[in-house]
C-alpha cells in the first residue's frame, strides 16, 4: 500500500510542479496586484512571485516525501512493522499538511494555513525517524531482492 501511494503522491507532485512552472503565474499575477509585495531574503519581489516559489516548495516536498512513502513500502513486511506504518503516516500527514498548506495558500491568500506548515514539517521529521527505527530492525533488509543477472 505505502508502495504504491508513493508512486502516486511523486505523480501528483510532477502534475503540481508543473503546473507550478507553466499555469499558476497568470493566476498569481491576477490574485495578487503589483502593489502587494513581500520581503524574500533581504529582498523586496511581488507577492505573486513569492507565492508561485511557496507552491513549488510544496511540489518539492512533496516529491521528497513521496519517496520517503516508496521507501516504505520497499521495507515490506520486514522490521518493525508498527515503526514502519508509522513512518507512512507520518509522511502522508506532512504532505497534507505541509504541502497542502502551501498550496492553499497560494491559492486562496489565506495567511492562517501558515500556521499548518510547521506541524506537517515536524510530521516529516517523525517520519524519517520512524522509518530509521524500521530500517535499524531490519539490519538494513529491504522486500526487494535483486534479480540475478545472465
Amino acid at each position: 500500500m505505502w508502495f504504491k501511494l508513493g508512486c502516486v503522491m511523486a505523480g501528483l507532485a510532477v502534475v503540481l510542479g508543473a503546473f507550478a512552472a507553466h499555469g499558476l503565474d497568470r493566476y498569481c499575477v491576477e490574485k495578487y496586484p503589483a502593489t502587494e509585495r513581500a520581503t524574500v531574503a533581504g529582498l523586496d519581489v511581488p507577492m505573486s512571485w513569492k507565492r508561485i516559489q511557496d507552491f513549488k516548495t510544496g511540489a518539492e516536498y512533496q516529491m521528497y516525501h513521496a519517496l520517503g512513502l516508496i521507501a516504505v513500502g520497499l521495507l515490506g513486511p520486514s522490521g518493525r512493522s508498527r515503526a514502519r506504518n508509522f513512518a507512512g503516516v507520518m509522511f502522508l500527514s506532512g504532505i497534507v499538511l505541509f504541502s497542502g498548506s502551501l498550496y492553499g495558500i497560494t491559492l486562496t491568500g489565506v495567511k492562517a494555513l501558515g500556521a499548518i506548515a510547521p506541524i506537517g514539517g515536524t510530521a516529516f521529521i517523525v517520519g524519517w525517524l520512524a522509518l530509521a527505527v524500521a530500517v535499524c530492525c531490519t539490519g538494513g533488509a529491504c522486500a526487494v531482492k535483486p534479480q540475478a543477472t545472465v
